[in-house]
């Protein structure tokens, strides 16, 4: 599509800023490359680590099944992700923009708002965590001690957790380029460093490692509701640990140059990140049995237990490094968009990106003392069960209802008889499908019967959030006006 049909005409104000409108093809600088670190740090932060040693001991498969499961989630992963990132490559908008097609031009704050509280949770959780990097770092260096707390945290937590939240909001001010380049020397270095301590700990353990890997490759069996349940929770745990980043992804895809630079990426990244990594994390996690005569799944425990200087220091450079990736790439942007479309008109991505780290800061400050200890979880995961069906009305209405065929100039058109104008800027019917599929999803993570589905219960939920769309909804494609012209 030329870029002379992506600019916008006849603006409406208070749905339009520079940072919502459709990204030129000019000035898109993203490639494979770029795509691929966006995945490799997602995978490699601390949390990510973990879950892909967990999963190798926690179900009684054999490695290869597990191995099996990680994998095959990469690839579903990648095809939702597919799904939602070719619109925004087509027409270069963000998340918040192409929900206004399905929700309608107001209606299309709902997702975004919810989106944004996920989002701004984790950020500040995942703030304080990288903090922890830095501590160990500091701690390592000046060997500090143990001090007095308040909330929780030293003086040092709270001076490193100051230190990460700076230079989050600095990275973010220097713009998509300098965090582009961040991720782009993050990724590699994680796995650099991940190999070198598998190789440490290959080393430690000696023959015995293989013998150790061969009992986890078999496997025990164990799990109650059997192998194929146990598979099954595998895929959909993993699954559900990318489901923050599907829905928005196309606040990432607008910057790729062309679909097929996309689509390489997200194979790269995506399954084959995910099978080498985890190969990664299965044989450190088997060496630590061996060396240490128990399983270690968390990294930072790792590396105290290596007690090498040289090592610590790199290693908590790289974790805090893999742990602001994933935070500005899951949680950071997507929020400053969600918040910026709420007034398009006063706030910028800018401003949404202050919005949300004060927010955060907060959140994060509070996580030791008070947050972690009130069983929040429950409360991220009904946030998280709603986004599920907003995932399914999004592709539904994009694929069958308008046919991948968008009128841009509508979009950002507050107009009676606008396309998606709908009913006073609302989409009742897509809410009603909503409403619906939310009822499931929300309920597996609240009536303990439904809780069998709850590692995958996302995928319910967006499969019953698309199907109530495209029944509701069919027909109404054929009403829109497509303007553009189509290469």
């Amino acid at each position: 599509m030329p870029d002379e049909n992506l600019k916008i005409k006849n603006i409406e104000p208070s749905l339009y800023n520079e940072d919502l409108a459709p990204l030129e093809h000019h000035k898109r600088t993203w490639g494979s490359f770029e795509i691929f670190n966006v995945w490799s740090n997602d995978i490699q932060s601390l949390f990510g680590y973990t879950l892909a040693a967990t999963l190798f001991i926690s179900y009684g498969l054999s490695g290869w099944a597990v191995l099996s499961g990680i994998v095959l989630a990469g690839f579903i992963v990648m095809l939702l992700v597919q799904l939602t990132g070719k619109p925004s490559v087509k027409y270069g908008i963000p998340f918040p923009v192409m929900a206004r097609a399905s929700m309608g031009v107001r209606g299309a704050n709902f997702p975004a708002v919810v989106r944004g509280i996920v989002a701004i949770f984790w950020y500040g959780v995942q703030t304080y965590f990288a903090s922890t990097a830095v501590a160990l770092l500091l701690n390592s260096l000046f060997a500090t001690g143990n001090e007095s707390t308040f909330l929780g945290m030293t003086a040092l937590g709270w001076l490193s957790y100051v230190i990460v939240c700076i230079f989050q909001v600095a990275l973010f001010i220097r713009g998509i380029d300098w965090i582009t380049k961040f991720l782009n020397w993050a990724g590699p270095l994680v796995y650099a460093v991940m190999i070198a301590l598998m190789i440490m700990i290959w080393y430690k353990a000696g023959p015995s490692l293989l013998s150790e890997l061969s009992t986890i490759f078999r496997g025990t069996g164990d799990y109650k509701a059997g192998p194929v349940a146990a598979f099954a929770a595998v895929v959909g745990t993993m699954v559900a640990y990318f489901a923050a980043v599907v829905i928005n992804y196309g606040d990432f895809a607008r910057f790729v140059k062309t679909e097929k630079q996309m689509t390489l990426g997200n194979f790269l990244g995506l399954p084959v990140s995910l099978a080498i990594f985890s190969m990664i994390a299965l044989v450190i996690t088997a060496g630590t049995v061996v060396v240490f005569g128990e399983t270690l799944t968390n990294p930072t425990d790792i590396i105290a237990r290596v007690d090498n200087l040289t090592l610590t220091i790199i290693a908590a450079v790289t974790f805090f490094a893999a742990t602001v990736g994933i935070n500005l790439v899951a949680n950071f942007i997507p929020p400053a968009y969600d918040i910026a479309n709420l007034a398009p008109d006063r706030i910028s991505a800018r401003t949404g990106g202050f919005i949300t780290a004060a927010i955060a800061f907060f959140i994060g400050a509070l996580w030791v003392s008070f947050i972690s200890q009130v069983g929040i979880a429950g409360f991220v995961d009904t946030l998280g069960a709603v986004l599920a069906p907003l995932y399914g009305i999004l592709v539904a209405d994009y694929y069958l209802i308008s046919k991948q065929r968008l009128n841009l100039q509508d979009l950002f058109s507050a107009e009676e008889g606008a396309s998606y104008y709908y009913d006073g800027g609302w989409n009742r019917k897509a809410m009603l499908a909503f409403g619906v599929a939310s009822i499931f999803s929300i309920a597996t993570v609240w009536v303990p019967s439904l809780q069998i589905f709850n590692g995958y219960s996302w995928l319910f939920g967006a499969l019953l959030g698309a199907a109530f769309h495209y029944l509701l909804m069919r027909g109404h494609g054929a009403s829109i006006r497509v303007v553009q012209s189509e290469q």
